[in-house]
């Protein structure tokens, strides 16, 4: 990674996010070069939002984080050296990107997750279901490899040649799990940051439906155990 002006590429999954994205664009620090925001399949007003806040918009027919991310990594500059994902929500503080992305910046990390757990004081902003899901991944990483974690949200950034590494493949709600299970998994330096969240704007495609949440907990589970028993 180049160490002056290191390329810095958003990656911003969206689904109906026309009330919420240009304000997450719009607050991201000067040192992103580029957002990139996938339409996940919107039938509001989310691309044109977007794109008049500056982003380039990507589209994916097929519905899922993973796969939303996937796709907007592959339109991403090949100058990007770090990455860095946001959910398109407002839920997590844009600005903050700074602090996630320092310790990558200063060559001690290559993956940095901001933990919304450990600033937790907002219970209606992380709903129990999700709070306990978080806990019970983190542990299981840290039962399984050892790797210290508190949160498996979506605010965070990686190292460019990190992420290509992790062969990253999950399409949908797994995505953040398999990249801090990959990663405790092969010794990737990673970190945590503490950051602050606040309720999203709109309804979560997840943690906001209880079918959502038992979906996501048992691909959480299956994807640990998957990354366990494999070489």
């Amino acid at each position: 990674m180049s160490t002056v002006n290191p390329f810095i590429t958003a990656i911003i999954p969206a689904l109906n996010e026309e009330a919420s994205i240009g304000r997450v664009i719009a607050d991201l620090p000067e040192s992103v070069s580029e957002v990139i925001v996938c339409d996940n399949g919107s039938t509001d007003s989310t691309r044109l939002v977007a794109e008049a806040a500056g982003a380039r918009v990507v589209t994916e027919s097929e519905r899922g984080y993973g796969i939303a991310c996937l796709t907007a990594i592959a339109h991403a500059d090949p100058r990007t050296d770090i990455l860095l994902f946001i959910d398109g929500d407002y839920s997590d503080y844009p600005a903050e990107a700074t602090n996630v992305l320092a310790p990558i910046l200063e060559g001690r990390y290559d993956l940095v997750i901001g933990s919304r757990m450990l600033t937790y004081r907002d219970h209606k902003a992380l709903p129990p279901v999700a709070a306990f899901g978080n806990w019970l991944t983190s542990n299981l990483i840290r039962f399984i490899w050892g790797v210290r974690f508190t949160d498996i949200g979506p605010f965070r950034a990686i190292r460019m040649n990190t992420y290509r590494d992790l062969e990253m493949r999950d399409r949908n709600f797994g995505w953040t799990t398999e990249m801090q299970a990959k990663a405790a998994k092969r010794g990737i330096r990673a970190t945590e940051v503490a950051v602050n969240y606040r309720p999203r704007i709109g309804v979560s495609k997840i943690s906001g439906t209880v079918s959502g949440s038992v979906r996501a907990g048992i691909k959480f589970l299956w994807i640990i155990g998957r990354e366990a028993v494999t070489p």
